[in-house]
Order: C-alpha cells, then sequence, then structure tokens
C-alpha cells in the first residue's frame, strides 16, 4: 500500500495527494492528520474549548502531552501547541481548552471564529509532561491560568483509573468564573475521598476546597500565592509526592524555590508555555547575523533568531514559540548563540538550534 501511495504521489507533483484530496473533504486525507471542530463551548469568560473529530491517523496522547493545530488566518497558516484536556487514550474526539491571551493571534481567532466544521491541521501528540507507566503513590497537581490543561488531563486520568494514592491539586486563578471545567472538578472530587482539590483566587484573598464549603479568608489554610506553608498544609506528604507544575512565570518559580530548598528537584515535573529568558548582558548584543540560504543579513538585535529572521522578511516554519514543539530547529554554521531559557552558550559549528529561544552573540551564520 506504501508503494502505490508513493507512486501515486509521483503522479500528482508538483503538490501532495493529500493537498487534492482536501478539495473534495478537508479531511480526506492520505498522510496529513486534519481534525474538524464538532463542538464549540464558550461558557467559560476569556476561555474557549473546542471538540475535535481527527482523521483516521490519530494516535491518542498521554495525559500530560500537547498538541499541535494549524489555522488558516487571512490565507496564512500559524501553528500553535495545546494540550488535551482528556484523560489518556485513542479516542476519536480530542478536547482542547484555549485562553484567549491578549496578543494571542490563533487563540484571539479561535476565541472569536471557531465553529463546528471549521478543520484544522493536527500534529500527533508529543512532550515528557506525563506520568510514569507505573503511577507514584502521592500526586501533587499544581496549575495557574491556562496552565491547568494539562493537569487536568492528568487528573481525570487518575479519576478514570480510579487511583487509590492520596492526590492533591491546587489551581490559581483571578477568580471562580475564570476556572474552566469548575462542575467536572467538583464532581472529580465528590467522587475520590483520597482527592483534594482546592481552587486559589489570590486577588480576592480567599479559595475554596471543592469536596466540602467555600473557606473563609481568616481560617483558609491555602489562602493566598504559593508558598511553602500553603503545600505543607494542604499536602504534608508532598516530598515523598511526585509534583506537576504548570502555569505563569511567577507561579513556576514560587513552585521551583520551595523544591529546590527541600533539595525536592527530582520530584519536581514542569510544564512551561512560556518564555522565561534569562538575563542578557547588553553588551554581547553585537556582530550581524548571517542567514546564509537566504543571502540575508542583518545587524544583531538582541532578539530572537526567530523574531530577526521574520524582521529580515524571512519566514521559517515554527509553531509553539517557546522552545516546546522544535518546529522552528534549524542549522547554526558558526558563531555562538545563547539560549534564553538557561543562558548557556553554544559556540559549536554545524549544530542544530531553536530559532524561537536563541540569539546572537557576536556573528552567525544560521542555514535559513
Amino acid at each position: 500500500m506504501a508503494g502505490l501511495i508513493d507512486l501515486v504521489q509521483t503522479l500528482t507533483t508538483p503538490h501532495t495527494l493529500d493537498r487534492y484530496l482536501e478539495l473534495v473533504r478537508p479531511t480526506l486525507t492520505v498522510r496529513d492528520m486534519r481534525a474538524e471542530i464538532v463542538e464549540v463551548d464558550r461558557r467559560t469568560p476569556g476561555s474557549i474549548t473546542l471538540t475535535l473529530r481527527p482523521t483516521r491517523q490519530w494516535r491518542g496522547h498521554l495525559a500530560g502531552q500537547y498538541v499541535q493545530i494549524g489555522v488558516l488566518i487571512d490565507g496564512v497558516k500559524h501553528t500553535r501547541c495545546y494540550s488535551p484536556i482528556d484523560p489518556q487514550g485513542a479516542t476519536r474526539r480530542l478536547r482542547l481548552t484555549v485562553k484567549a491571551h491578549p496578543h494571542g493571534l490563533v487563540s484571539r481567532y479561535l476565541h472569536r471564529h471557531a465553529a463546528p466544521g471549521m478543520v484544522v491541521d493536527l500534529a500527533p501528540a508529543a512532550g515528557v509532561f506525563t506520568l510514569p507507566q507505573r503511577r507514584p503513590d502521592g500526586i501533587v497537581l499544581i496549575s495557574g491560568g491556562s496552565g491547568i490543561t494539562p493537569v487536568l488531563s492528568i487528573l481525570r486520568t487518575l479519576d478514570a483509573e480510579n487511583h487509590r494514592g492520596p492526590v492533591v491539586f491546587l489551581h490559581y486563578a483571578h477568580s471562580p468564573e475564570a476556572v474552566p471545567h469548575r462542575v467536572e472538578l467538583a464532581e472529580i472530587a465528590e467522587r475520590h475521598n483520597n482527592f483534594r482539590i482546592a481552587l486559589c483566587y489570590p486577588r480576592l484573598g480567599r479559595s475554596e476546597l471543592l469536596d466540602g464549603a467555600p473557606w473563609s479568608c481568616a481560617k483558609n489554610p491555602v489562602a493566598g500565592l504559593f508558598g511553602y506553608d500553603q503545600l505543607e498544609r494542604i499536602a504534608p506528604w508532598f516530598a515523598t509526592a511526585q509534583t506537576y507544575v504548570c502555569g505563569p512565570a511567577p507561579l513556576m518559580t514560587a513552585v521551583r524555590t520551595v523544591y529546590q530548598a527541600e533539595q525536592l528537584d527530582d520530584r519536581l515535573h514542569r510544564e512551561e508555555f512560556t518564555l522565561a529568558a534569562a538575563p542578557v548582558d547588553p553588551g554581547e548584543i553585537t556582530g550581524v547575523t548571517t542567514f546564509s540560504a537566504s543571502a540575508t543579513t542583518v545587524p544583531n538585535a538582541g532578539a530572537t533568531l526567530l523574531e530577526q529572521a521574520e524582521s529580515a522578511g524571512l519566514t521559517p516554519e515554527y509553531g509553539c514559540r517557546m522552545g516546546i514543539c522544535f518546529s522552528c530547529t534549524s542549522i547554526k554554521r558558526s558563531g555562538c548563540t545563547r539560549n534564553l531559557r538557561t543562558g548557556e552558550l553554544d559556540s559549536d559549528p554545524d549544530q542544530p538550534i531553536q530559532l524561537c529561544i536563541n540569539a546572537a552573540v557576536g556573528d552567525v551564520d544560521i542555514e535559513i
């Protein structure tokens, strides 16, 4: 069968067979994977939940993984990474909850225009923010804002498997109305005596435990921002548990600080959907950046190599723009680059690097 497909692909050059099939029906494909939006839920302010029906190539996901979707906006395809909220498995449906960020081109477009019948590109699930095959006994889940999505997938998987060990889930939001799938969280808490789910609203100075009544600010043991005392009160056994955290940079930093102080780095698993750049010495912003395959040279502006390429009129492939998906990986032929997440320098020639999280240090040649 593969040989026959290759033959047909040759006969349909210069376009792929899927390019012709999509003219008949967008989800009719041989190799490319796509998904049709079959349901749209806008009940949570500022967020949208999409139910997708993937094509036959979909093989499911592990709890905590992400997928890339491609959306056509004004004739240009844009790809972004989102985490399914479903429990893991190879089901024929896939749900994504997308928060409409103020400067998020794709998220705002989906929030405004997504409708049943819309077809998007879909890539296989990827990522290592996952549970081990042998589930830990104690598990702590921490999320904030849109970081709830991979953590919710893990929680729903533990729910579906009727996990018997202690589970604590701390989620931080601006208000109760901003928590997606709040009803489902309450149902999970009600089903399991060993699950403790707390929703924290630091701006309001209160929180609530979903298997009990809302706590007053004065008596609430987990009110306020994340900290050691808060964690110790709700999960006193956290030092022997495995902890999974995803959320905005301040929350990620606060959790990492506690676990480093307790020498528990090996028990902390993080998924970051924002680029937290390491400090850069302005004196290192020198030289020129050469995109040799395009015969283009520009002064080094200190921005990421992806941003510099785009400013020069180039259109390199990219996906997440935060070092997760590796779509923007290109070859650095020469020069020194800095990883903006870690601050590490790399001077080795002919190395693959991610354009979205690397910046030039002096003269650099990138093959794009």
